[in-house]
């Protein structure tokens, strides 16, 4: 049975307007090459690939996931070449790279002390201290002690802000946590900034009878999904329900009992491992 030319033209036209409805609901996310559980791995496992994954289901989006450099994804973002990434803490000096939730577009408006909106978290992370195994180094929440060298962290990472407030020399040329681990094992670094899951993994590891992760903090800080300004100038309300629907996933029952189940393994393998004690014992955790 032949088809009419109008009939061919109208099912080319569907077609084509199907491809293209697809096309602007995929939205490109970069996010660091490396494991950083439990909030993500590269084989897309985690806790924030879980929330992303059911923010796409509420929403109809798709999600096109590209691991690379954190340097690097960071820098797609400023110049729109990705969509999103994830997950980007908030400093002021990062309001360039793109979009946050809770902050006014980029108006040239004077704004006094610009806040992302933290109920728009995907989640809350910290930063710790660690040390060589008997270093006199100390961190009592508020002023370092002691120390003697520099402080590494990771490049591109903003913990950096945070050190250069405090005033101390800076090492900012590693790329993963291992390498702070190395260098500040071979008296390289005074000391080294990583993230608490991090630092729990090192203790864990090969190395871990070398190191002290200290007791206090050095900071908490929530963890965004950022859009690029170009995205959402062409799409400010997808991008609103975006964020509406990661706090939604984020409080719900099912995801914070995900979190509360993460929580209990991260427990037990600090009781197997011994690092509990460790971190019980004073002087370090």
């Amino acid at each position: 049975m032949r088809r009419s030319p109008r009939f061919l033209l109208a099912a080319c036209l569907l077609v084509s307007a199907t491809a293209q409805a697809a096309k602007q609901d995929s939205i490109t996310l970069c996010f660091e090459r490396q494991d950083v559980r439990p909030w993500r791995t590269l084989d897309g496992g985690g806790l924030n690939f879980e929330l992303l994954n059911e923010v796409a289901r509420r929403t109809g989006i798709t999600f096109d996931y590209q691991s690379m450099p954190w340097k690097r994804c960071l820098e797609q973002l400023r110049s729109n070449q990705v969509d999103g990434a994830f997950a980007v803490s908030f400093t002021r000096d990062r309001i360039g790279l793109g979009a946050y939730p809770g902050v006014a577009p980029n108006t040239g408006a004077v704004v006094t002390d610009p806040q992302a909106d933290p109920a728009k978290r995907m989640h809350t992370d910290t930063y710790v201290l660690v040390r060589r195994r008997g270093s006199p180094l100390d961190w009592d929440g508020k002023n370092f002690r002691h120390l003697d060298g520099r402080i590494g962290f990771q490049l591109g990472y903003s913990v950096g802000d945070f050190l250069r407030l405090q005033g101390v020399a800076l090492d900012e040329g590693s790329q993963r946590p291992d390498e702070l681990a190395e260098k500040l094992i071979a008296g390289r670094l005074a000391g080294a900034a990583m993230g608490g899951g991090d630092a729990i993994r090192k203790l864990r590891g090969s190395l871990g009878n070398k190191l002290e992760v200290l007791p206090a903090p050095l900071v908490e800080k929530p963890y965004y999904l950022v859009l690029s300004n170009a995205w959402v100038a062409r799409k400010p309300d997808l991008a609103a329900r975006l964020w509406d629907a990661i706090e939604q996933v984020r409080t719900s029952p099912g995801y914070r009992q995900r979190e509360r189940d993460y929580a209990a393994a991260a427990r037990r393998k600090l009781v197997d491992t011994g690092v509990a004690a460790q971190a019980k014992g004073g002087g370090s955790h």
